[in-house]
């Protein structure tokens, strides 16, 4: 085997050899006469150096020739599968596949070298996770929030319902068992949540007199402003794992909106800015701002 690799490696060496040389040749032929073959039998001058190459390039491929003669024949035809067709291809870009897919199975080669070890190192390392924790108790199993029973649902409704006397809230279930509830803060809004589960999926403000559809937003600038704010606060008082704390602490922080016409801005001082009240909450004080002094 070492002595084939050995004699592959000469064959190749000769046709670098030969290659070079006519590369050569063809230098020569494309220069022509030059300054250093004189000004007396140039041309006996030019035509001696070209016979010199040839001679040369000849010399070579007899070398080549002797190399590959030595070369041992393979066993047999190489199963080159559906890419031998690219050889019957005429034009240039198709006829660079062949290097194309060569690389493409050195890359997927290596893949599946490397994870072979990958696979090996983490059999090795296996990590078993586990909800057991000190001791004999076992972990509670967290149910999801979207897949409550409608019972826990309406018993959260009731408690926001004591919690704010002021509020007057009514559900409905369009989609059960999710409800719709309308949340009414006195004369000054109306609120339309709709829950999924034991989340609050969305929120559309409004006032008294435009229509319950929650799919249309307000036509008043200021209660579309105020369901921006209910958005990034629905967001922000979301906890998955303490969701009846989140629709509480939500709920808490709407109900600051019953102030929403007659307290001033805590920064400004001022009841209107650009024709707007206070329309913005602090998710901590409850103390209003306008959109441009939070």
């Amino acid at each position: 085997m070492e002595r084939d690799i050995e004699q592959l490696n000469l064959a190749l060496n000769n046709v670098k050899v030969l290659r070079s040389n006519v590369r050569r040749v063809f230098d020569s032929l494309s220069s022509g006469l030059r300054a250093d073959h004189g000004e007396e039998g140039k041309e006996n001058k030019f035509i001696l150096e070209l016979q010199d190459l040839l001679t040369l390039v000849n010399n070579n491929l007899r070398d080549v020739e002797n190399a590959v003669s030595t070369l041992s024949t393979p066993p047999g035809p190489f199963n080159l599968g559906n890419s031998t067709h690219l050889s019957q291809e005429t034009t240039l870009e198709r006829q660079q596949l062949y290097g194309q897919l060569v690389n493409s199975y050195k890359w997927t080669d290596k893949i599946r070298e490397y994870s072979a070890i990958a696979g090996n190192i983490l059999a090795t390392n296996s990590f078993n996770k586990t909800y057991k924790t000190f001791g004999t108790k076992r972990r509670k199993t967290q149910t999801s929030n979207h897949n409550v029973p409608p019972e826990v649902i309406e018993n959260l409704i009731t408690s926001i319902d004591r919690l704010f006397p002021d509020v007057a809230i009514t559900s409905s279930r369009p989609f059960v068992p999710n409800p719709v509830i309308q949340a009414s803060l006195g004369r000054v809004l109306k609120a339309i949540i709709a829950f999924k589960g034991l989340m609050i999926e969305w929120v559309v403000v409004k006032a008294h007199s435009e229509s319950t559809d929650i799919w249309t937003e307000s036509r008043y600038k200021v209660f579309r402003k105020v369901t921006e704010n209910c958005h990034a606060a629905m967001c922000h008082f979301h906890s998955p794992m303490m969701p009846e704390l989140a629709v509480r602490s939500f709920m808490h922080w709407f109900h600051s909106y019953i102030t929403l016409f007659n307290a001033p801005c805590k920064r400004c001082g001022n009841h209107l800015q650009d024709n707007l009240p206070p329309t913005w909450r602090d998710l901590r004080t409850l103390e209003p701002y306008h959109e441009e002094c939070k």
